[in-house]
């Protein structure tokens, strides 16, 4: 009897790890029925080059949040990393030389929040929420307040190929978001800094004791953030060709969707960063989806809010079985 009882509960506890992919098969097929332009080789194309962006700013998440933290700077790292980028082309820097500077801003950048939050004490969400205002008005007194945009950046091809090229017929973010995948998959499920992560996620003191180094940790997986923060503003500077100021807004909310929703716990400790791809491939498929649908952008925001607290609401409920 107690064998039966801990088979059923293993296999309920594999059925829950595929819960996002199912609901994902669900929504396509119900939005492809809807509206059969959904499937459209070009239309699939395009979802997937939209939601690059989200994916790699949702990896960097995922590391975070299984920490138990929370990163609510990403959408400001992305605008403000893009116009030192997108400024540094027009002034006649080397592209190569202007992305690598990109990144490594994105870098300090979320070093600056590994800091604050592992030698200066301060808490996750008050330190991001911090940064995310610094950096936004930094943003905005860089720029004036106005796009940046000019020649060198519409005729670099090496540029324009980062965010609209293609190779093999597949958009080159695509390619660059499934090698980053390929790159934080191995970091995190494979290697000791993974394991360390997880450690530090289901409980600090203990990792501590243990001889993790959990400062160190926690800057480096807030730089990890930055610099995939970084990489999502260098490829949609490049897809818009210019820097828009206000870039990123509200682009923390669905990075911090699709981990949840991909099986991470915001309490930290549980996550799988192949959850989070699938995660952030369902935020891009019901926006997309409710796009085709003609559903006011309005009543989009409204869903996607009920997305996000159904998947905290069920994160909540499994932390309580659990515990």
């Amino acid at each position: 009897m107690e064998e039966n009882k801990m088979d059923k509960a293993r296999k309920k506890l594999d059925l829950s790890k595929y819960m996002a992919l199912i609901a994902l098969i669900v929504l396509v097929v119900l939005i492809t029925f809807l509206n059969p332009q959904f499937i459209a080789p070009s239309n699939l194309m395009n979802l997937l080059r939209q939601s690059s962006i989200n994916c790699l700013i949702a990896f960097g998440m995922t590391f975070v949040i299984l920490t138990g933290g929370i990163d609510l700077s990403v959408g400001s790292v992305l605008a403000f990393t893009g116009a030192v980028a997108a400024t540094l082309i027009l002034s006649g820097t080397p592209v190569w030389l202007a992305c690598i500077a990109c990144l490594v801003l994105g870098a300090i950048l979320g070093g600056v929040n590994g800091f604050l939050i592992s030698y200066g004490k301060v808490t996750a969400f008050i330190a991001t929420l911090a940064t995310m205002t610094i950096w936004r008005g930094a943003t905005y007194v860089f720029t004036g307040g106005n796009p940046i945009t000019g020649p060198n950046m519409n005729n670099s091809f090496f540029f324009q190929f980062i965010g609209n090229g293609y190779l093999f017929g597949i958009p080159f973010p695509v390619i660059i978001t499934l090698l980053i995948f390929a790159a934080v998959y191995i970091l995190l499920h494979k290697t000791a800094f993974g394991r360390k992560t997880f450690a530090l996620g289901g409980n600090e003191k203990a990792a501590f004791v243990a001889g993790v180094k959990t400062k160190k940790i926690i800057v480096l997986i807030y730089i990890i953030s930055g610099v995939l923060a970084a990489l999502a503003a260098l490829i949609l500077t490049s897809r818009l060709s210019s820097a828009q100021p206000d870039a990123g807004s509200a682009y923390e909310m669905d990075a911090i969707a699709s981990a949840v929703i991909g099986g991470a716990s915001l309490m930290g400790g549980k996550g799988r960063m192949q959850g989070t791809l699938v995660g952030a491939l369902l935020i891009a498929t019901l926006s997309n989806g409710m796009n085709l649908l003609g559903i006011n952008s309005f009543y989009q925001q409204i869903v996607k809010g009920l997305v996000i607290l159904v998947a905290v609401m069920i994160d909540s409920q499994s932390q309580k079985k659990n515990g």
